[in-house]
């Protein structure tokens, strides 16, 4: 295979001739230090079973392990309650050092480029996207895993697993990827000012198809009201699902749905586009759209009564509706039904995602011991009252028991093991998405409590019946089975090139827009896109993809 150096377009500007040689060399000064050949697999013994690490490693292991770091005032991301008493109750027990590796959640890419590149990677390599998965693979800083020691060192994790793993994990005959659980559910929600609905003599029950939500968005703009908001499209790109037919033909799925390379030059697109140049025509999209390129400046519009609909995470936690009263004491909120978005006919496509979170290898460079001192941090981490204690805190501090056994957590909590942010799920999501009981009814109390913010406990129960109702209507994308080269190599260009030629193409009078959006489209086909769409036609005529 003709695999790709592993640093990006995006970083080969900054990046030497003598790093990209070092690239090859060990991370961390591990095993396999001169070459990308994974590390020799020592753990097996002369009879075939694997080393007893039971009683712990006969000399220290270190193992690097992986956690985002968000912004969180007062927040140690390497250095906490949590990750003191991981070393207390797992690390010293096994003769282990566990350190955490902070990656920036906005450029974890860009991260992880840097510390492969330094040699400094963690153990774990992760991704929630199977492209750039992929495009890791492709650069040769995985190495090839064994199941079997996998399911020997961490049997509780391989028994959730290792089902997943053995069906998705495989690529060109090798088994790299390893997975995270990812129970059915999803907590993003879209919200609308429910007053201003109301205000132009409609009601939230109006709102079935994109052409009810325009017709809507001109009687806010009538009434002075505001407009609807909007974001600068970049990274990822699911933004033409409900503008496409249904049912989906799988291979017309597998060559156009990529998180990493938008299909600006699909009649999906041209759709897409066309609805918010007349939105932006019409003064009925938020008019520095283009200028909202991360939720902060999004989350501000609405707070500030500009915008009429916000698109977020739902937590119990969140201060966006109490920031919106703050400006807008006369606000009401509601989750907007998904068919709004969806012009007449079409079906409320959204994207499934796989099933499983975090995609995960190991770092070609660790060591044969640090391997299975991964795996044994997974299983201990796979068992219920540590993963329980990483996602809910101290009893009696962080929360207290209710009848049914739920959590009920103590908001005001400001103590030493105070949790992180979304309850510690950057540490425990190596092993799971989402927090859960033994049973689905109490799994879904527990969540809704969790995304229910006092008061507002119906936008919760609201989001649940929606993402319920449009389950049938949601793909997941394809899956290639093989690296895609021309997607890795093409792939920055198109992100920064598509922010380019889709603004301009709305920003375009009406009267224009058809031959803006030809030149555009064009623009793009010989940019490398059409190399891209001929190499996955290719692997999809060879049955490459699942």
């Amino acid at each position: 295979m003709n695999k790709k150096g592993f640093v990006s377009l995006l970083m080969a500007s900054v990046m030497t001739a003598g790093m990209l040689a070092g690239c090859s060399g060990g991370n961390n000064n591990k095993e396999a230090a001169n070459s990308n050949t994974p590390a020799a697999n020592n753990n097996q013994t002369a009879e075939g079973g694997f080393a007893d690490y039971s009683q712990g490693f006969k000399e220290k292991v270190k193992i690097d392990i992986p956690v985002y770091e968000r912004a969180f005032e007062g927040w140690n991301v390497t250095d906490n309650y949590y990750t003191r008493w991981v070393q207390s109750e797992f690390g010293d027990k096994y003769n282990i050092e566990v350190n955490y590796v902070p990656i920036t959640r906005s450029s974890e890419v860009t991260d992880y480029e840097q510390l492969l590149a330094s040699h400094k990677a963690p153990d774990i390599i992760f991704h929630y996207d199977m492209p750039q998965a992929l495009t890791y693979y492709g650069e040769d800083v995985m190495q090839p895993l064994n199941y079997a020691e996998i399911e020997n060192y961490a049997p509780t994790y391989w028994a959730n697993m290792g089902e997943t793993i053995q069906q998705y994990g495989t690529v060109d005959d090798q088994n790299i990827f390893f997975f995270a659980a990812r129970p059915e559910a999803d907590n993003f929600v879209n919200i609308i000012r429910k007053d201003w609905v109301e205000k132009v003599g409609m009601k939230m029950e109006d709102l079935t198809s994109l052409e009810k939500y325009n017709e809507m968005l001109l009687k806010w703009k009538e009434a002075g009201l505001g407009v609807t908001g909007g974001n600068l499209i970049k990274d990822s790109f699911n933004y033409t699902y409900a503008f496409r037919d249904w049912p989906v033909d799988p291979e017309y799925r597998a060559l156009y749905s990529d998180l990493s390379v938008a299909d600006f030059t699909t009649a999906d697109s041209e759709r897409f586009l066309r609805n918010l140049n007349y939105q932006y025509n019409n003064g009925i999209v938020d008019k520095e759209f283009y200028l909202r390129s991360d939720d902060n400046k999004i989350k501000a519009e609405f707070v500030a009564g500009k915008t009429g609909n916000y698109g977020f995470y739902l937590t119990n936690n969140t201060d966006v509706f109490a920031a919106t009263l703050a400006n807008n004491p006369d606000a009401e909120f509601a989750v907007m039904p998904p068919y709004a978005l969806v012009p007449e006919g079409n079906k409320p496509q959204g994207r499934a995602y796989w099933p499983f979170g975090f995609i995960m290898g190991i770092n070609y460079e660790t060591s044969a011991e640090e391997r299975a001192a991964v795996w044994m941090y997974l299983e201990w981490l796979s068992q219920p009252e540590n993963l329980f204690k990483f996602q809910n805190g101290v009893e009696g501090e962080n929360y207290t028991l209710d009848a049914e056994g739920i959590a009920v957590k103590n908001p005001d909590y400001k103590g030493e093991s105070v949790l992180a942010l979304n309850n510690n799920k950057d540490y425990w999501a190596l092993v799971t998405e989402i927090a859960q009981y033994p049973d689905a009814d109490k799994t879904l109390k527990a969540n809704l409590r969790n995304w229910s913010p006092a008061g507002y406990e119906y936008l919760a129960e609201d989001m649940v019946k929606y993402y319920n109702e449009t389950a049938e209507f949601r793909t997941p994308d394809a899956m290639f089975t093989t690296v895609l080269e021309k997607v890795n190599e093409y792939k920055a260009d198109l992100n920064s090139l598509f922010q380019d030629l889709y603004v301009k193409t709305v920003l375009a009078p009406e009267d224009e827009f058809d031959a803006t959006y030809q030149e555009a489209k064009q623009t793009f086909l010989d940019a490398g896109y059409q190399e891209i769409l001929d190499e996955k036609q290719a692997a999809i005529d060879a049955g490459q993809f699942r």
